[in-house]
């Protein structure tokens, strides 16, 4: 399927390595010219250079913090009229919220909540004058299944937070052909997912590959996630075709939620 997206202009946050890298690599496979973050230059280097041999198109990498005004408006001042924005960042780390001090808090919440929404704020007016607008925040599964990650419940906590101004001012914007989606991971083969499966294992005393055997075979599906079927589903999202699915939360997760709805 042609996504109709050659062309376009995009923002990818986060994508040195894992699902950020993986998205930004399935736009670019649609003729998506590219503005990627992340903190680390080299890391974020080698990631563009991959883009570009494998799709051609242009990547113009922006190292820096994306949580400060002078990462985003390094990020911004290269792409200052993106189509397409993937909001993404790294959660803060595992474990009890009782051991987590007032300043991680704030951190997270700028992390997680306030940064994706003031790059929302920044693109937002151009995509609708313009008639074009995809916007996909990368979350995680756990805002809609907490009980799931019982040792993030500080990222849960301030990325539901961001999804709730998401689906408000989603529905503000649609009839310009803007969307505003959340796209909830479970667990995918990450760097991510290490560090969290090292934390449980510990917190458990249980062997980590024991731990990572069992939750796998716990998944309906039988495995984790890999990172480029996740990157498909966020240029989905971006695509012509995905104009009506709008203020959605899309999990995937394998069948590990649950629920109907």
């Amino acid at each position: 399927m042609d996504l109709g997206l050659r062309g376009r202009k995009a923002i990818v946050c986060a994508a040195s390595q894992g699902l950020g890298r993986a998205s930004a690599m399935a736009l670019g496979k649609e003729g998506v010219d590219l503005v990627i973050n992340a903190r680390g230059a080299a890391a974020l280097e080698e990631a563009a250079e991959e883009i570009r041999r494998e799709t051609g198109v242009r990547v113009t990498p922006v190292a820096g913090d994306i949580t400060t005004s002078a990462g985003r408006d390094a990020v911004l001042a290269a792409c200052p009229d993106p189509g397409i924005l993937v909001n993404n960042a790294g959660g803060p780390p595992p474990g009890d919220f009782r051991n987590v001090s007032h300043e991680d808090w704030l951190a997270a919440v700028e992390a997680n909540m306030l940064t994706p929404i003031l790059l929302i704020r920044a693109v937002i007016d151009g995509m609708t004058a313009r008639g074009f607008g995809r916007i996909v925040n990368i979350t995680t599964s756990g805002v809609k299944s907490p009980a799931t990650y019982p040792q993030l419940g500080v990222s849960i906590g301030v990325r539901a937070g961001l999804t709730g101004f998401a689906g408000v001012l989603a529905r503000q914007v649609a009839r310009h052909n803007v969307t505003i989606n959340g796209l909830l991971p479970g667990r995918f083969e990450t760097a991510r997912l290490a560090q969290n499966l090292k934390f449980a294992a510990a917190e458990a005393g249980v062997d980590e590959a024991e731990l990572a055997a069992r939750l796998r075979a716990e998944n309906p599906a039988g495995r984790f996630g890999r990172a480029e079927e996740f990157g498909q589903m966020c240029a989905f999202l971006c695509s012509a075709q995905a104009g009506y699915l709008n203020g959605q939360n899309i999990v995937l997760d394998g069948g590990a939620f649950s629920g109907l709805f």
